[in-house]
């Protein structure tokens, strides 16, 4: 059994039944693409590499053959490649500026941009190149000729003064995405911890690590969904914003203008407030430290949110259910999500779901795995 094979869809099958076009350029990214392949490939795709004659001299043809378990394309012949390969997608990643446009003005020089004219499916590029290419006027306009023809950009990573071929995460991200089932959903993802000052130095916070935000962003955007991202922590591949303390939170609601179809909020957001003191307070003798509530977030969600899904944390599961339901009932949302302390920080969780029926389904496993079942319900 080729390599290829025993790999296919360990992590997912989320491309099943997919087969992927990978059109391979002459930018020195092109090192990544045996990696890039291998990754879509674990997702359950059959990727076939396309390359130019000019990639071939940085990326040995054999490497991609290796990592593809598929002969490569280089140039076409008699077979008619470019019509005869039934994909569901052409990503073409890395993409210099001299191939975007060719393809923007319609030049079938080789045999990616033979596949890229005669392709009449979704095309996905991530361009590579020096920034100064990549804000060339020129390039802006034929960049703009192939979205208006329907093309895909995944933007790429500015530094070092270069565009920087998007991460293999953010690329195999927006090549799920394509087939996602949830286009036209807005949502919104709640995670984290807050972290209340007690002084300039110190804080009070909790164990939350963000992991089942992070689970739930990826599959909502992976599944097609518009996705933002409020959270404690960076997230670099999707519209985010980041917060400290529930001062903070209060001010992305009061201040945002969106309209969301579902907020699910799986913050560990503190109940109190801390009575802050100004400066660092001295380690030398014993101090009290006054806490006072603070404002319920789920409620304001509201204004924002049609639907709203809350997380409920509890000592076990019998009390986390009810104090799911009583949530829920209390604060009028739609679902809420009990679970117990045993997750927090954990890879592994178990969740029971309760909506206004009550309890309504429960899952358990990885975070990401839980994550789908709760996609799921939105």
């Amino acid at each position: 059994m080729h390599p290829s094979k025993i790999i296919k869809g360990t992590k997912s099958k989320k491309l099943e039944g997919k087969k992927i076009i990978l059109g391979i350029t002459s930018s020195i990214a092109c090192v990544e693409c045996v990696k890039l392949a291998r990754e879509l490939i674990r997702y359950g795709a059959e990727v076939i590499a396309v390359m130019t004659k000019e990639a071939c001299r940085i990326l040995a043809p054999m490497a991609m053959e290796f990592a593809t378990g598929n002969k490569v394309i280089t140039e076409l012949s008699g077979e008619v490649e470019h019509i005869n390969h039934e994909a569901d997608l052409l990503l073409i990643a890395p993409c210099t500026a001299n191939t975007i446009s060719k393809i923007a003005l319609g030049i079938a020089d080789n045999a990616l941009t033979t596949f890229a004219i005669a392709f009449d499916k979704k095309i996905l590029i991530a361009p590579s190149m020096h920034l100064s290419m990549y804000e060339n006027e020129f390039l802006k306009e034929n960049i703009e000729r192939c979205k208006q023809k329907g093309i895909e950009f995944i933007e790429p990573k500015i530094e070092e003064n270069k565009a920087k071929m998007a991460s293999i995460e953010k690329i195999v991200m927006e090549v799920i995405k394509q087939f996602g089932d949830k286009k036209g959903k807005r949502i919104l993802i709640i995670g984290g911890a807050t972290y209340e000052k007690i002084d300039d130095v110190r804080v009070i916070t909790n164990l939350s690590s963000g992991r089942m935000a992070k689970a739930l962003a990826k599959e909502a955007y992976e599944r097609g969904a518009d996705v933002e991202v409020w959270a404690s922590f960076e997230i670099d591949y999707m519209k985010s914003k980041k917060f400290e303390c529930v001062a903070d939170l209060i001010k992305l609601i009061e201040e945002c203008k969106d309209k969301y179809d579902c907020i699910i909020n799986c913050a560990a957001i503190s109940d109190f407030i801390v009575e802050k003191k100004k400066g660092k307070i001295s380690s030398e003798k014993e101090i009290e430290i006054k806490l006072k509530p603070a404002p319920k977030i789920n409620p304001m969600l509201k204004k924002i949110g049609n639907k709203i899904i809350a997380f409920k944390l509890e000592e076990n599961k019998e009390k986390a259910i009810e104090k799911a339901k009583e949530l829920l009932k209390k604060q009028n949302l739609d679902f809420v999500i009990a679970n117990t302390i045993e997750s927090m920080g954990k890879e592994y969780a178990k969740i029971w779901i309760v909506g206004k029926e009550g309890l309504i389904g429960e899952a358990e496993g990885k975070k990401e795995e839980i994550a789908k079942y709760i996609i799921d319900l939105i």
